[in-house]
């Protein structure tokens, strides 16, 4: 197994673009949530493309990764072309609000307005930059290491695991600039996370993993320290997830920001457990 930047620039976006669908597919969240996404994770595919040219390349996941930045610039552009339609839900909330306002207070209170006339973006574009990235997933994963089907496994589900809980953040940080928003898209979320979590771990304890550092097969250079890091990230990153699910349940919206706020603490665990991991096997 090795650290190749490339390869996790490219699980980084794939991930983080997929489970933009997720969310985009719910036709909750407002249209500016996916120009965040699509145009940050299309500049890490394009990062992914010139770091693996420049250091370690690999021609179809290079190759994969320019056509996961092209994808995602395309459904880019079509949601800023369409952008007048909005989202479904969002504009059914917004008319209910302004009507609901109206007969308590007798006062019309000025809407976000929307283009009925002009077709929504479709979130099944969301779909196309993921599925090719896939490709190059599968192809760095091959180059990383022995045996070829743990490396696989170990690069697609790094690629959801980064993505879900970066994206999570994320959502939780857009209930800022949409205030009503549900909380179902980022229960959404949080529930996926802790359903690939263990599957994360789990991978990089196969071995060749993080046991051979306990056992003393593999030498981390600093006695053992960064195993135990590694198992302070991954325990963590586990427990971070189940309250953020926990305050979410509550009803205040200070909740939602406090979610958030421990996501942001999720992502950098996040990170330990697969960063940490990747540099401690490679020198295996």
């Amino acid at each position: 197994m090795s650290l190749d930047v490339a390869t996790f620039l490219l699980q980084w976006a794939v991930g983080g673009l997929f489970f933009l669908w997720v969310t985009t597919r719910r036709r909750e969240v407002s249209i500016g949530y996916g120009w965040l996404l699509r145009g940050t994770f299309g500049l890490m595919a394009l990062g992914a493309l010139v770091v693996g040219r420049r250091y370690d390349p690999v021609p179809v996941r290079d190759a994969v990764s320019l056509l996961v930045a092209v994808a995602a610039g395309a459904a880019l552009w079509v949601s800023w072309q369409r952008r007048a339609a909005g989202v479904e839900r969002q504009r059914e909330r917004v008319q209910v609000r302004s009507a609901r306002v109206a007969e308590m207070t007798g006062i019309d209170r000025a809407e976000q307005t929307f283009d009925t006339s002009v077709p929504e973006f479709p979130p099944a574009l969301d779909l196309v930059a993921p599925a090719v990235g896939l490709v190059g997933l599968v192809a760095g994963g091959i180059s990383a290491g022995d045996p070829v089907w743990l490396s696989v496994a170990r690069t697609l589900v790094g690629a959801a695991f980064l993505g879900c809980v970066t994206d999570a953040m994320l959502l939780g940080h857009w209930y800022l600039t949409q205030p009503g928003l549900p909380r179902a898209p980022l229960l959404e979320l949080v529930r996926y996370l802790l359903w690939i979590w263990p599957v994360e771990v789990l991978l990089l304890l196969v071995p060749p993993g993080m046991v051979a550092v306990f056992t003393g097969a593999v030498d981390d250079g600093y006695g053992g320290m960064l195993g135990w890091f590694w198992i302070a990230c991954a325990v963590t990153t586990g427990v971070l997830a189940v309250v953020t699910r926990l305050a979410l349940k509550e009803r205040y919206y200070s909740a939602v920001m406090a979610a958030t706020g421990l996501l942001y603490l999720a992502i950098l665990t996040a990170f330990g457990t697969d960063l940490v991991a990747r540099a401690v096997l490679s020198g295996a």
